[in-house]
């Protein structure tokens, strides 16, 4: 009945290769003179998606996650996670081949610093470190005595026999009615950014804002719909993408060259050369720029500008046709959810329903919409401990039966209006006293975001901790931020906004973020709950200063059954029945008459 098309279930990597592998990485090193590698989980774009081609550290090490960094030396390896992942890599990863080390307890320029020795030559791939990254390391060396050596070919390159091939799909325009604004307004706008920098020129090497930018997507990552490429951007004139050309059809490499010069890549380094012959100021990301670009420009005489590129900014304000684009997809995305959700309470009783069936079963749901282009990640289909991994990946291998207690779904789905994702816990069964407590805390964090209001210049670290403020006074936490940017039919995880204690960027009208505290307990259960936001101005009589909020946009029921009512404040209970109302009102009349039904009891009043 149910199937998943656009995920899959089988493990990705062996752990048990750890060992050899590594052994086989050393040899390799010891060849070319070397005592050891850097090597970060990052293709030359640095996303968070990879290609299967450029997941070099999950062929290494075994482990999965989005986030991770290795260092390997003669004697010793280490595996540098966060707190998302700290125990997903102690079950993925040989603790024989690699240490697994929480970053919050020693960043890895700091371990290299502290553990390499004095004369050790270590190799790094200059186009997987970005700029500011490397800086760190090269300060870490220099304290060690350590020589850090750039190499023209990735050493595991040359030992994974079965390295998937680069992708080559095709790339697509994005329709002006779901961007909004055509590719010459939005070049406009940039060059206009560059020329208030006073920069002659912009490399722009993250795929998220080359789509953007013109107004293209594709299909060479899961999950995001992006095209893998580069441009450069002129403050005066056309720009030029560097595409291969094997993407482009006839109708798509007509549309982009209206506005710019089209190129493959290997033509980008003469394309830097040319910027340093002619001494141009080129703005590049330091955050998010690879090396090997900064040092190719430096080298051929090009002034560096450091910073911020400035389509991230354009990019996460999002224009009238991107926001009733993301209402629309929000309702339909809705309507799919509430039906799995009815569909769950009715099958999760029976005990016959594991992680995997529920996963196939949402994903057939959105394929219903007839809109679905691609799920937005990979469902976090958690039930009892595994729900306390807050990126858990459910395989073959790990898949468990629907138990009583708690049920974690976090999903989201790729529609070419817009991106969603969303999380519901479910009570199976009944939930104890300690569950619905830590539920409750957890759901008054979500309140409190979704009430804010705050001024102008108000960044997401100053409400970071509205979320927390529940868990905190039970001396309790999360490991992660409360909420991430959205973009537009593009990253689930878009930046530079997001709400975080390392969210410095001011929020602004037309950013959509997520809204999503959790709490996990380690061997027992997780919870999490997930809307998405979008900012918009508030009106406040006899304000001095003009002052933003929140308009919720996922449209779910929240679980009352995990609710302790004692501990909701009547503002928060009278939030919750106008949520749900609103829920019952705008989803109720898109769903068949059995959800229908279910959905007025789930967003009965408390």
């Amino acid at each position: 009945m149910f199937e998943a098309r656009y995920q899959s279930f089988d493990e990705t990597a062996d752990p048990s290769q750890g060992v050899p592998r590594l052994a086989a990485l050393r040899a390799a090193l010891s060849e070319k003179g070397l005592d050891g590698f850097l090597l970060p989980r990052a293709d030359e774009h640095q996303n968070e998606y990879l290609p299967p081609s450029a997941e070099r550290l999950a062929w290494l090490t075994g482990f999965t996650g989005s986030f991770g960094f290795v260092i390997v030396l003669p004697q010793k390896a280490a595996l540098f996670v966060d707190g998302r992942y700290t125990v997903q890599a102690r079950a993925q990863v040989d603790p024989a081949a690699f240490a697994a080390v929480n970053v919050a307890d020693s960043s890895p320029a700091d371990w290299l610093r502290d553990n390499a020795a004095s004369g050790q030559r270590i190799g790094y791939d200059p186009t997987l470190h970005t700029l500011d990254g490397f800086e760190r390391f090269e300060k870490a060396a220099k304290a060690a005595g350590v020589e850090l050596i750039p190499l023209d070919a990735n050493p595991v390159d040359a030992l994974w026999a079965d390295r998937p091939a680069p992708p080559l799909s095709a790339v697509s325009l994005h329709d002006e009615s779901f961007a909004g604004e055509g590719v010459a307004a939005k070049l406009g706008r940039i060059q206009a950014e560059l020329a208030k920098a006073r920069a002659d020129a912009l490399l722009v090497t993250d795929a998220h804002c080359l789509a953007w930018a013109f107004n293209i997507r594709g299909s060479d990552v899961a999950h995001t719909p992006l095209p893998l490429g580069f441009a450069v951007i002129p403050a005066k004139g056309r720009p030029s993408v560097f595409l291969d050309g094997r993407k482009l059809s006839n109708a798509v490499r007509d549309a982009l060259s209206e506005a710019s010069e089209i190129a493959e890549p290997s033509a980008l380094a003469d394309a830097l050369q040319t910027l340093g012959a002619e001494q141009a100021t080129v703005r590049l990301d330091p955050a998010g720029s690879a090396v090997a670009f900064a040092r190719t420009l430096e080298k051929a005489g090009a002034l560096l500008q450091r910073g911020a590129d400035p389509i991230a900014k354009l990019k996460a304000v999002k224009n009238v046709a991107e926001i009733a684009g993301a209402r629309a997809a929000q309702l339909r995305d809705a309507a799919a959810l509430c039906r799995f959700l009815a569909w769950l309470d009715a099958e999760a009783p029976k005990g016959a329903l594991d992680e995997i069936g529920a996963a196939e079963a949402l994903e057939t749901f959105r394929r219903e919409t007839g809109k679905l282009k691609d799920v937005s990640f990979a469902s976090i289909s958690a039930a009892g401990p595994n729900a306390a991994l807050p990126h858990y990946r459910v395989t073959r291998a790990t898949n468990i039966k629907l138990t009583p207690g708690f049920y974690l779904i976090d999903s989201g789905a790729q529609y070419e209006d817009g991106t969603t994702d969303v999380t519901r816990t479910v009570v199976i069964g009944a939930a104890t006293d300690e569950m619905r407590d830590r539920f409750t805390r957890v759901l008054k964090g979500h309140i409190a975001i979704s009430t804010a209001v705050f001024p102008k210049g108000v960044s997401g670290a100053q409400i970071d901790g509205f979320a927390r403020r529940p868990l905190w006074e039970a001396g309790l936490d999360f490991d992660h931020g409360t909420g991430h940017g959205v973009g537009s039919y593009l990253s689930v995880h878009e930046g530079p906004q997001r709400i975080s204690k390392l969210g410095t960027t001011p929020l602004e009208p037309g950013m959509i973020l997520s809204n999503e505290p959790g709490y996990y307990r380690e061997g027992h259960y997780g919870i999490r709950i997930e809307t998405l936001v979008l900012v918009e101005r508030r009106a406040i009589p006899g304000a001095e200063r003009e002052m933003y909020g929140f308009e919720t946009l996922t449209l779910a029921p929240i679980d009352k059954r995990g609710i302790e009512p004692a501990l909701l404040d009547r503002q928060e209970r009278a939030w919750l029945d106008r949520y749900h109302a609103r829920v019952l009102a705008e989803v109720g009349p898109l769903v068949d008459e059995a959800t229908r039904i279910w959905l007025e009891s789930a967003c009965a009043p408390l």
